[in-house]
């Protein structure tokens, strides 16, 4: 969960607050002391800390709130105001980050950061959101300093399905952009409207580096610059942020690793050095974890006032009910094959992990949705990749089989097809056959939940207490089949 620690450690100080029988100076001295100790505990810089703490203050004057007011609920929002003010774009003009599609000729995106912050890595994630939101990227390799970018960014590219330019033998990466942002924007066939140019990285700040970007840049004339930063790199994100933002004209920040154990809080920092907004984070290591920013929800899910319309919009993007309404309607007839499966464990892995998931509820909610002890069970996910991998071995036939039989030949050519051994084929097998079992068994409850009777959802539910007390009772229920129709 990103920025689990800090979100935990000031959604405490406030409550430590909300549940004090006064709230007086001493309370708020005491709330904001918390706060700034945990953002300082995650490498947030100490202007920046202390700023906020003398805003809130200015902001919560208690001696002036009349009688009757409620202090606490004053005090959240100031804090909550703070913290969007530290991410915010200074700018205020964020249509200006969003490339335009269909724009001719392509629009130019250059990507700066140190070697080993993610941003080879971070260009393909690009590219590919975009790709999916209706763009046609295209990717130049211009980092002719480390050996292994061209092969990285040209087999990241392949994977993505994204168009990739680069040489193995050139050496001046000035020529390399020219050449490919050119090559992309002639291209009448395609017509590309984002070009996205990967640039060279080194191990510290050099003046090589910085002279290098000036001139990428001046060359190629990019429409945006967005600095790369690894979430891990601490207190030194204000002065890395600020030498590249003093060469290049840095307009937004992608935040990247924030899967790890970084503390994030140099993310802020970041973000007061360059002027810039952060516009994604990393979530992860594959192609499609890269998370578009929005500061309002984020700072809600540090609170613990959750996200709704986020956890809304990601379930409306995992389960693609439009794409899969006849797959739907299969499993309500009676009818479990293996695509079913494979796209049941494809938006389980969209949605994210359980901790991913509480992170997106307010946080009265968490407990009992999210049962303390429910881990994210990454062994559990490790186990649907696998399975996913050998269902890309199977034939339309196989998948779309309604008796899930698969002859023992089938089976040992989906393993070697798939890398893995007749054993674990045959575990899917079986493991489709549980699940199958127990979609029978809850079919009705899957009729009444897509027909949107709650009464019907309600007595289907009847029989299992422990999971209609899981969700809340009725009331929650109820929260959740609305959310879902959003």
């Amino acid at each position: 969960m990103v920025l689990a620690e800090l979100g935990g450690s000031i959604s405490r100080a406030l409550q430590q607050m909300i549940n004090a029988t006064v709230v007086d100076e001493k309370v708020l001295n005491d709330c904001l002391n918390e706060i700034s100790r945990a953002l300082l505990q995650s490498d947030v810089q100490f202007s920046l800390v202390r700023d906020m703490q003398i805003n809130v203050k200015k902001n919560v004057n208690l001696s002036d709130l009349a009688a009757g007011q409620n202090k606490r609920k004053i005090i959240q929002q100031a804090v909550f105001d703070q913290l969007c003010q530290m991410l915010q774009d200074p700018s205020g003009k964020p249509d200006q980050l969003v490339p335009k599609k269909g724009k001719k000729p392509g629009q130019v995106v250059m990507f700066v950061g140190l070697q080993g912050s993610g941003k080879t890595t971070t260009c393909t994630k690009y590219a590919y959101y975009h790709k999916n939101k209706g763009w046609k990227p295209a990717l130049v390799c211009a980092d002719t300093f480390r050996a292994g970018a061209f092969d990285q960014l040209k087999q990241n590219a392949a994977k993505a399905k994204v168009p990739f330019y680069g040489s193995y033998t050139e050496t001046d990466p000035v020529k390399i952009a020219v050449e490919g942002v050119e090559r992309f924007k002639n291209d009448q066939s395609n017509s590309f409207d984002l070009i996205i140019v990967d640039t060279s990285g080194r191990h510290k700040q050099e003046a090589a580096l910085f002279e290098e970007m000036r001139q990428l840049s001046e060359a190629i004339s990019p429409d945006l610059v967005v600095f790369v930063m690894d979430a891990s790199i601490g207190q030194s994100a204000f002065h890395q942020a600020q030498a590249f933002k003093q060469s290049v004209a840095v307009g937004a920040v992608i935040v990247a690793k924030m899967d790890g154990h970084a503390k994030g809080g140099g993310t802020l920092s970041a973000v007061a050095a360059t002027k810039s907004p952060v516009i994604f984070i990393g979530t992860g290591e594959h192609t499609d974890q890269l998370e578009a920013f929005d500061v309002k929800p984020f700072v809600r899910r540090l609170l613990g006032m959750g996200d709704l319309p986020g956890l809304a919009n990601k379930i409306r993007e995992a389960v693609l009910m439009d794409q899969h309404e006849d797959i739907l309607e299969n499993i309500l007839q009676g009818g479990f094959t293996i695509r079913t499966m494979q796209v049941l464990f494809q938006t389980k892995l969209k949605l994210g992990t359980p901790s991913q998931l509480a992170s997106m509820l307010p946080a009265e909610c968490t407990s009992r949705l999210f049962p303390a002890g429910l881990g994210d069970d990454q062994e559990n996910q490790s186990q649907m990749k696998q399975f996913l991998v050998m269902m890309d071995s199977m034939t339309a036939q196989e998948l779309d089989s309604p008796n899930l039989k698969v002859s023992e030949l089938r089976r040992q050519r989906i393993a070697r097809g798939s890398g893995h051994e007749v054993r674990q084929v045959e575990e899917l097998i079986e493991a489709c056959k549980a699940v199958s079992k127990n979609f029978s068994k809850g079919r009705a409850l899957l009729r009444s939940l897509n027909s949107g009777d709650m009464r019907a959802v309600t007595r289907n539910m009847s029989g299992n207490p422990q999971l209609l007390n899981q969700v809340g009772g009725t009331g929650g229920l109820r929260s959740l089949m609305n959310l879902g129709r959003l």
